[in-house]
């Protein structure tokens, strides 16, 4: 299950939120961390052992350190993950690592400065690479660099992360652009996965496939290249759905679950929770998310009703 704490960013990535901005949630709408610890309590005894912490950008909510810890203690959570922009990592690195995080995903979509001044809508490059480099030297055993790919925007530096594994033992995974605000603009930036995995054949040398076990590598297709420390993965969410396989659900920061990022479904636990549920009664809602699960997204290239209309606000 994936946990937003908030939708609130530091930064304003072009894939993530409309350039025109956000109406940002009301501060007594957003669940506060004893109701969501027990969201996660009832979860994990129905068989949800992995949480991820997300945002917005997670670090930005006061207390997500202290959270973190207590998820980790609750009984049947076996792997407590968080994805980051590393903006704040460097500051909170120890302490993460300290509260019993071991997993970390860090989103970065150009090794250029400039280039990713103009992606994420934020000058703050230099402090995610040192926050990279400070989950190194804490000694995180997992780190992965989530970057969107974008035909025309980065999709030139695709060797360039890719030689990031040479040397780091990272996973290097490229994700596929999502209809986010701007239909056109999208269209025309998205790139497929079969495109990256050329452009790396043709600069970089063969991708071996690495098999983690059912499930192991989430959403990923991982590979190896010769001679190469970290991996390198994809996450095809359009060109290749693997909504057969998805058993993931968000819990987002004004408490509503929801059973699939592309679908408009969603039910309230906030509003339960606030009204004196029981937890048998929220069990029963529990259910009601698992039945509308849908089987596939079904988005296309000419489905623009399925666009979402920002990221930050589901915890995408």
């Amino acid at each position: 299950m994936r946990v937003s704490l908030t939708d609130r960013c530091n930064l304003r990535c072009n894939y993530c939120m409309p350039e025109w901005g956000m109406h940002w949630m009301e501060k007594d709408t957003l669940l506060s961390y004893d109701e969501m610890l027990r969201v996660i309590r009832l979860s994990a005894e129905r068989g949800v052992y992995k949480i991820r912490i997300t945002g917005g950008e997670p670090l930005v909510r006061k207390g997500a350190v202290d959270f973190i810890r207590q998820v980790g203690e609750i009984e049947g959570i076996t792997e407590v993950a968080m994805t980051t922009n590393a903006i704040l990592l460097r500051q909170h690195a120890q302490e993460l690592y300290d509260a019993g995080l071991r997993h970390l995903n860090i989103s970065l979509d150009s090794l250029n400065a400039e280039k990713f001044h103009e992606i994420t809508r934020g000058n703050r490059f230099d402090q995610v690479w040192d926050g990279i480099l400070a989950a190194q030297e804490v000694g995180f055993p997992s780190i992965k660099i989530n970057c969107v790919a974008q035909r025309g925007v980065n999709d030139d530096e695709v060797v360039d992360f890719v030689n990031l594994t040479r040397d780091m033992a990272i996973d290097m995974r490229f994700i596929e652009f999502m209809p986010v605000s701007d239909w056109d603009n999208w269209r025309q930036k998205y790139i497929g996965i079969d495109d990256l995995k050329s452009l790396i054949a043709d600069g970089v040398g063969e991708l071996i496939p690495v098999y983690d076990g059912d499930g192991a590598a989430g959403p990923a297709e991982n590979f190896r290249i010769p001679g190469y420390v970290g991996r390198v993965g994809f996450i095809h969410a359009i060109s290749n759905h693997f909504c057969d396989t998805c058993n993931r659900i968000r819990l987002t920061a004004d408490g509503k679950i929801r059973p699939c990022l592309f679908g408009k479904i969603e039910v309230d636990f906030r509003e339960a929770i606030r009204e004196g549920a029981s937890d048998e009664e929220l069990n029963e809602l529990f259910d009601e998310v698992l039945q509308i699960k849908p089987d596939a997204h079904n988005i296309t290239m000419e489905r623009p009703e399925k666009m979402l209309t920002s990221m930050t606000s589901i915890g995408g």
